[in-house]
């Protein structure tokens, strides 16, 4: 008995997705591919009883080198399934980028589209990537089914992130085999493919000191702190009135008595991750942007958003889903102020203390965060190298920080060189920490130095141009807050600073409150290393009074302490007393 056999489809019209145009192309492998698959699909022949014929014609017909293996030839049949026909052959596959100071994650990609690409196409090739996806990893499960492949746990999750910043970076992420990886590598609106990494904080781990943070101090005075100074932080009492920042780390302890209210839980970005800083990194550089004891601007809003799981380590794909999230949040409280729904908003800024290998993925996130007017911070790095060569320190726009130390000196991991834009404190750095409400910790690190000038930007942004000003964001650019930030900074200030890096350390006016004064009056050139005491010793007169204070102290807690254990004896006599007295009373 013959058997019925579905009608052959009309193939003769090339399926292609609306965003790319049609191309006759009827010469080319990827369209035989594809015709071929769409032929098997709606024929009723079975498809692997015409596998090996038709890869031998095929060979045959198209002068295929004899030795190319079937398997090669059955992953581009996968691809042409599910991708859009263009001509393969006339476009050069996208560039796969990989760091080579970086701990690569398998099978992770960040896909950056071309600038010509619009929004509606880049959601046309989100949806053509998610079929790719699936159809691939459904052609593996059936191979492995018919035991023609191993079971191995290699299952691919497919699509993670869309980014879209400002509209000037448009791209994803995503979790992709080999096979979908080379389609997207031949798609004309990629511009390049990055594999994914690891990134994570950058602070040196030290035992805790319970010492006051000298970095507010450092940041308020000119010359080298002295017994005097060293405790002394000058500042505007409005400093950061206003101001938005968000510190894209671990998360934020936001209800840390330090914080005052003003901190809030913004994002978490990382999958099934909870809404807390379990790391307390975070929470530090938090501190030191907007506490009220530990902060340099002490009236900043604090924003929370989670890119690193608590063990300080994330993915970069993470990190720049996190940036767009601060992006589009800026941009939102912008348009609302310029309505009048968000009166007093002066600008927002934001603070990077991470980092990774050379990632121009990233790079370019955060320059186009800052084209939407947020004035951004990062930390150099502690590999006390040249920064160009990590990322997020290599961000043209944003502000690069090193460390320094009480001593005035580059710390000596600090990371160095043209990158680098500044310098603020970053050794033995006392900040609110997690666990509780109170708790406080001292680390040091270049992530620690950047928050000192994410909070000098909100500190300037409040400033500006007048207390009743209701909203001036325009009227200073991230552009000219930087250059303005850098043409105040104190001059030839530290020690062991390379020839090729910028010896500058920041400075936020010396307590003054009109923001175009503190510019005015410009930077300030340092003596010359040679004649510096790294830490002066108090004069006689500071000695005595001293000595004085302390001992008013001593006294003072001596009497209270003798009283205290006056009391305490007078109540362990009465209570032994009391225990001896029912206790002869029970024996009689």
């Amino acid at each position: 008995m013959s058997q019925s056999r579905a009608p052959t489809p009309d193939l003769t019209q090339p399926i292609y997705p609306h965003h790319i145009r049609s191309r006759p192309l009827a010469s080319s492998l990827p369209f035989l591919l594809n015709t071929f698959v769409l032929w098997l699909e709606h024929s009723g022949v079975h498809q692997q009883d015409l596998l090996s014929s038709f890869f031998a014609h095929l060979s045959s017909s198209l002068f295929i080198h004899s030795t190319m293996k079937a398997g090669a030839l059955l992953g581009l049949a996968i691809g042409a399934a599910a991708s859009p026909i263009f001509n393969t052959g006339s476009i050069p596959e996208a560039p796969l980028l990989q760091s080579v100071n970086a701990k690569h994650i398998p099978n992770t990609y960040i896909v950056k589209f071309k600038d010509h690409v619009k929004e509606h196409e880049a959601a046309a090739h989100h949806a053509w990537v998610n079929d790719l996806h699936v159809q691939t990893e459904s052609r593996k499960l059936e191979l492995r089914k018919r035991s023609q492949i191993p079971f191995v746990d290699d299952v691919m999750t497919g699509m993670k992130h869309t980014y879209n910043i400002a509209g000037s970076f448009l791209g994803y992420s995503g979790h992709f085999d080999d096979a979908v990886l080379e389609q997207l590598r031949r798609h004309p609106d990629v511009e390049y493919i990055e594999q994914d990494q690891e990134v994570h904080t950058l602070s040196e781990d030290y035992e805790t000191e319970k010492n006051a943070p000298w970095g507010l101090a450092r940041i308020s005075h000119r010359d080298t702190l002295s017994f005097g100074t060293f405790n002394k932080y000058l500042y505007s009492a409005n400093g950061g009135e206003g101001v938005d920042v968000y510190v894209i780390d671990t998360g934020t302890n936001v209800d840390h008595v330090d914080f005052e209210g003003r901190a809030t839980w913004g994002k978490t970005i990382p999958a099934n991750d909870a809404d807390e800083d379990g790391n307390g990194h975070g929470t530090h550089c938090s501190g030191t942007v907007a506490g009220k004891k530990y902060g340099v601007a002490k009236k900043a809003n604090i924003i929370a958003v989670k890119v690193l799981r608590s063990n300080g380590s994330g993915t970069m794909s993470d990190v720049v889903k996190g940036v767009e999230y601060a992006a589009e949040s800026h941009s939102a409280k912008m348009a609302a102020a310029k309505s009048g729904k968000a009166k007093g908003f002066k600008g927002s800024a934001a603070n990077m203390s991470l980092g990774g290998g050379k990632s121009p993925t990233l790079d370019m996130a955060v320059n186009a965060a800052v084209d939407a007017g947020i004035h951004f911070a990062v930390a150099a790095g502690n590999d006390n190298a040249d920064s160009c060569n990590y990322s997020p320190a290599a961000a043209e726009k944003a502000i690069t920080v090193g460390a320094s130390t009480l001593a005035d000196e580059r710390a000596y991991f600090s990371n160095y060189g043209k990158c680098n834009d500044i310098f603020a404190p970053g050794l033995n750095i006392l900040s609110t920490w997690i666990g509780s409400k109170y708790a406080v910790n001292t680390i040091s690190g270049t992530s620690m130095a950047s928050p000192h000038i994410a909070g000098l930007l909100a500190y300037m942004l409040s400033l500006q141009p007048a207390k009743d000003s209701a909203y001036a964001v325009a009227d200073i650019t991230p552009q000219k807050l930087k250059a303005n930030l850098i043409s105040i900074a104190t001059e030839g200030a530290l020690s062991d600073v390379p020839s090729d890096t910028k010896n500058i350390l920041a400075w936020n006016g010396g307590g003054a409150s009109n923001y175009s004064d503190i510019i005015r009056k410009g930077s300030y050139k340092a003596r010359a290393q040679e004649e510096k005491i790294h830490i002066q010793l108090p004069t006689e007169t500071e000695l005595e009074e001293a000595l004085e204070h302390a001992g008013k102290k001593m006294s003072k807690a001596g009497s209270k302490l003798a009283a205290k254990i006056e009391k305490l004896t007078d109540e362990i006599e009465d209570f032994v007393e009391e225990e001896l007295r029912e206790f002869f009373a029970e024996m009689n």
